[in-house]
């Protein structure tokens, strides 16, 4: 039963503690330690090993590992494997590295639900022999049937009236085998017209026969999550259990089951609520979906809201705890920009990442006044807000390559770009000027032909004359061959699925691959998962697909950043 002396408010806070009013649990956690109703905070992850974790699982990492480091405890990582037909050990292993990854670490806390198999079976028969759990022969179908509506009570399974000694001989029968696949169930005895469905006799055992990960074939029933989950907070000592809003209704059972079982503790449970993000879908069921019917490469897919994703994008994991401190946490259902989100990696990539030039779309320049055979060694910044990362050599030559949107044949009057008898700075080297174009039989624009301007080295005019256009660009003679990939939303409206079609909602723009792209040379030694700025383009990642010789790189997000607009005109600025 809920104790009605757990705060629901915010609390005092006494020196050396978090600040108070950063969110609403942290407030309970102080509070509880105030009132001496706790003692060392212990707090749970705890994933169902059934897919891969997305950006929601985030929120609750952080807040779930962030709480216990805050306040001198732990945080318990433990796996709900209780449904082995779901269940991988490819999951269990990609959920412990993206934990680690995001920057947390469990220690010698981690457990699984199955260590706890044979003490949720023996509870389960204290259960029966209180008169508070029977066996039901009734059908899946039927028991939907019979469980009622919103409005209307629930009807009693005509076998909730069974002698304790006839379920206690079924449920052990149920535990060796005896029965098929759907036959019985072990449920729950509390009140089939409870307002709260969840308490409608629910469902704590199923029979499966089926070979579990950890357990093997030592089981053919497992408990289900609702009566697993509880228990396994009570054996482990949790403090407080802190789960996503889509729990809020069913807390009652949690608290029935801690009622009424010889428990070690009496763990509390609290709901925030979950993550979501515009143009992004953080459900497992559908992000498998995507996976098996191939709409994404996998589970890693850059494209796909998954922690490993996001990793193979180039997103750093400390703009993803970033990202979550910035939403906080509440219990109002809300939708957060996808905006937002990049303005987090923008801003942890821009501190850190090196510059490099590279050329997505080529326009061959040939510099004409530029001798053949002579090439010149400049220096270019490697990061302009890090002094201390020093500059790189960059060589000029008398071929290179600029981007083919900064050049137009015919340009309106706000393009500051190259253009005939126009002159651009080219980055870190030289001003140029266009003076004449080579197309080819369809009348395209192929080659350029310059000159530059000898006494304009290093970008700046010893006469003062100044340029509007400033372009990047790569030197022929040792430009380096790559593959971009451009990923753009998996969706192409803010909220997908809202028309009832999820699938219809997929965008058919969400890659781009460049296949034709040129880069400076210093970009030939990335290594994969390293994350770079492209001078104007954006932040790509190097692919671990990538090969010496064929380099992959992934855009992680472009440079524009309308978040940060959006906040400078929300405050006026």
């Amino acid at each position: 039963m809920v104790d009605p002396t757990r705060p629901t408010a915010p609390a005092t806070n006494p020196a050396n503690a978090p600040e108070p009013g950063r969110d609403f649990v942290r407030d309970i956690v102080q509070a509880d330690l105030d009132a001496g109703r706790v003692g060392a905070i212990v707090t749970r992850f705890p994933p169902e090993p059934n897919g891969y974790l997305h950006i929601g699982h985030a929120k609750s990492i952080c807040l779930n590992f962030g709480i216990a480091q805050e306040y001198g405890g732990h945080c318990n990582l433990r796996f709900d494997d209780t449904n082995p037909v779901k269940e991988e050990q490819e999951f269990i292993d990609s959920i412990q590295q993206d934990v680690h990854w995001l920057g947390f670490d469990w220690g010698e806390h981690k457990y699984f639900a199955s260590d706890y198999f044979d003490t949720l079976y023996a509870w389960a028969e204290h259960l029966v022999r209180a008169g508070l759990a029977y066996v039901d022969d009734t059908s899946a179908e039927e028991t939907r049937t019979m469980r009622g509506t919103l409005t209307e009570p629930g009807r009693e399974s005509p076998d909730r009236n069974r002698t304790v000694a006839e379920n206690l001989d079924l449920f052990r029968r149920m535990r060796a085998g005896e029965f098929p696949n759907g036959a019985r169930v072990l449920r729950a005895k509390i009140d089939m017209a409870a307002g709260n469905m969840n308490l409608r006799d629910p469902v704590l055992y199923r029979i499966l026969h089926a070979a579990h990960p950890r357990t093997g074939d030592a089981w053919c029933i497992y408990p289900t999550y609702d009566y697993a989950h509880g228990q396994s907070d009570a054996i482990e000592g949790v403090t407080h259990s802190i789960c996503t809003l889509e729990f809020d209704d069913h807390r009652p059972l949690y608290d029935w089951f801690i009622e009424h079982l010889p428990v070690p503790a009496r763990p509390h449970q609290y709901e925030f609520a979950r993550l979501n993000i515009t143009y992004t879908v953080l459900s497992k069921r559908i992000l498998t979906t995507l996976v098996r019917q191939g709409h994404v490469s996998g589970w890693d897919d850059p494209r796909m809201p998954t922690l490993a994703g996001q990793r193979r994008r180039g997103v750093p994991p400390a703009a993803l705890r970033e990202f979550v401190r910035s939403v906080g946490v509440a219990r109002a259902y809300s939708v957060v920009d996808v905006a937002m989100y990049e303005h987090a990696i923008r801003e942890v990539l821009n501190a850190t990442a090196p510059r490099r030039m590279a050329v997505l779309r080529p326009l061959k320049v040939v510099i004409e006044n530029w001798e053949e055979g002579r090439t010149e060694t400049l220096e270019a910044v490697n990061n302009p807000e890090d002094p201390s990362a020093g500059t790189r050599p960059v060589t000029f030559g008398r071929t290179i390559y600029i981007e083919r949107e900064d050049f137009m044949e015919y340009p309106p009057n706000r393009f500051h770009r190259l253009s005939p008898g126009r002159e651009v700075r080219l980055r870190y080297a030289y001003f140029i000027t266009c003076r004449s174009v080579v197309k080819n039989d369809r009348d395209e624009v192929v080659e350029l032909r310059c000159t530059y301007d000898p006494a304009t080295r290093g970008g700046d005019a010893p006469d003062g004359r100044k340029v509007r256009g400033t372009l990047h660009w790569v030197a022929a003679h040792d430009a380096v061959p790559a593959e971009l990939r451009l990923y753009n939303p998996l969706f192409s409206r803010p909220d997908p699925g809202a028309d009832g079609d999820i699938m219809a909602d997929l965008s058919p723009d969400s890659l781009e691959v460049l296949t034709g792209a040129l880069l400076e040379p210093a970009l030939a030694g990335v290594a994969a998962g390293a994350v770079v700025q492209f001078e104007r383009q954006g932040y790509f990642c190097a692919d671990p697909d990538a090969t010496p010789e064929a380099l992959v790189f992934n855009r992680t997000v472009g440079l524009r950043d309308t978040w940060a607009k959006v906040q400078a005109g929300a405050k006026g600025g």
